[in-house]
């Protein structure tokens, strides 16, 4: 750093104020970001500079935020960890080049230059299009010396994840509307027809339908419920002891009825022999019998439907298989995404909510286990959840 490091530190600690304060979660690494530059600042004017440089750069390799700065010549002279991170180009490849030439980043290029030569500074958010595409918050600002010298900074703040946030956010909104929506349009209709008049037998196949509708949207509430908890970590989990065999067992023979209203065939594979592992029973049943669920509804009249255990390496795999139409390749990726559909032409007569999957995977993970999907076109579908044993 030049022995312009002094005046940067403010400069530096103004930018990083206006940079984060958008971001709440940001606000706690904000505050002690700026009290080390303001220790930093204090200790320099007994130090000196030459000191001061070097406490100021480690200081940026341990900053949450990218830090630019280039001279007045527009080379690079700080480039701190958090900007190799979110730039994509080391450190060492940046400093002493004019910036163009590492980062591939007109924007940041031209907003930097812009405060170097004409002293224009600002914030604005740009994208950045890498090896993977990113969001981008740029604040930028010169730092003119007593010499006449210039330096311009630029903080990078990568606001990526919270767009993608806020983007599943909206999607959440929707999808909640348009689950609520559709049956809550069907019942008004029922009700006003109820209210007009209708004759006896019309009368009990309305209200059939409106406790059917009325019990889906219940569902749909606490699945909500359950997904949000499971999320932010706040659902209880009573671990013990579970037989996972008998746990399928008994899923099978409480659904062994349905499946036959269906005209479908449920078997059984499980050891004959006890399956323990360490897990919350209610949850862990939660899990076989949405997967048991999902491929009663998705399975034809003649197809088989199949619940299983499999033992390899210490690790128990419970399965439910079907032969059905199965998913196609490119959905296979998103199944166990919150409100996803394959084929929303079928899931409203199926009765899903979109969210039993998404569950699936959340209860299996906070039991360090993994969720897989397999399938092919026509030929049906298979889930396999992996615990240790």
């Amino acid at each position: 750093m030049s022995a312009l490091a002094i005046v940067g530190l403010v400069v530096l600690a103004i930018a990083l104020i206006v940079a984060l304060a958008a971001n709440a979660r940001a606000a706690r690494e904000l505050r002690e970001t700026k009290a080390a530059l303001d220790a930093v600042a204090a200790q320099s004017n007994a130090s000196g500079s030459a000191a001061a440089a070097a406490r100021l750069a480690a200081l940026l390799d341990v900053l949450p935020v990218g830090v630019v700065v280039i001279d007045d010549d527009a080379r690079v002279t700080a480039f701190n960890a958090a900007a190799s991170d979110i730039l994509g180009v080391q450190a060492e490849r940046a400093l002493g080049r004019a910036l163009i030439e590492s980062v591939r980043s007109y924007d940041l290029d031209r907003r930097l230059l812009a405060a170097l030569r004409e002293g224009v500074e600002g914030t604005a958010e740009v994208p950045l299009h890498a090896a993977s595409d990113r969001s981008l918050r740029i604040t930028t600002k010169a730092v003119h010396a007593a010499d006449g010298t210039t330096e311009a900074i630029a903080v990078v703040v990568d606001l990526t994840r919270m767009r993608e946030l806020e983007a599943l956010r909206r999607d959440f909104v929707s999808n909640v509307s348009h689950e609520l929506r559709t049956p809550l349009a069907a019942m008004k209709i029922m009700i006003e027809t109820l209210q007009s008049g209708a004759d006896g037998d019309a009368a009990d196949g309305f209200l059939r339908s409106l406790a059917a509708e009325t019990d889906r949207m219940v569902v749909l509430v606490e699945e909500l419920l359950d997904l949000a908890r499971l999320e932010s970590g706040k659902l209880e989990m009573r671990f013990g002891s579970v037989d996972l065999s008998e746990l399928c067992r008994n899923a099978v023979a409480t659904n062994a009825p349905r499946a036959r209203s269906l005209g479908l065939v449920l078997t059984l594979a499980v050891p004959a022999q006890p399956v323990s592992i360490i897990g919350d029973r209610d949850r862990l049943v939660q899990v076989v019998f949405n997967l048991l669920d999902n491929a009663l509804r998705h399975s034809s009249s003649g197809g088989h439907v199949e619940v299983g255990l499999s033992l390899a390496s210490g690790l128990a795999t419970l399965y439910v298989k079907d032969d059905g139409p199965g998913i196609p390749y490119d959905a296979l990726p998103h199944i166990f995404e919150r409100f996803y559909v394959v084929d929303r032409s079928r899931s409203r007569s199926a009765g899903g909510t979109g969210l039993g999957l998404a569950i699936v995977k959340h209860i299996v993970e906070s039991h360090g286990g993994s969720v897989t999907a397999e399938s092919e076109l026509n030929r049906g579908t298979t889930f396999r959840c992996t615990f240790s044993i």
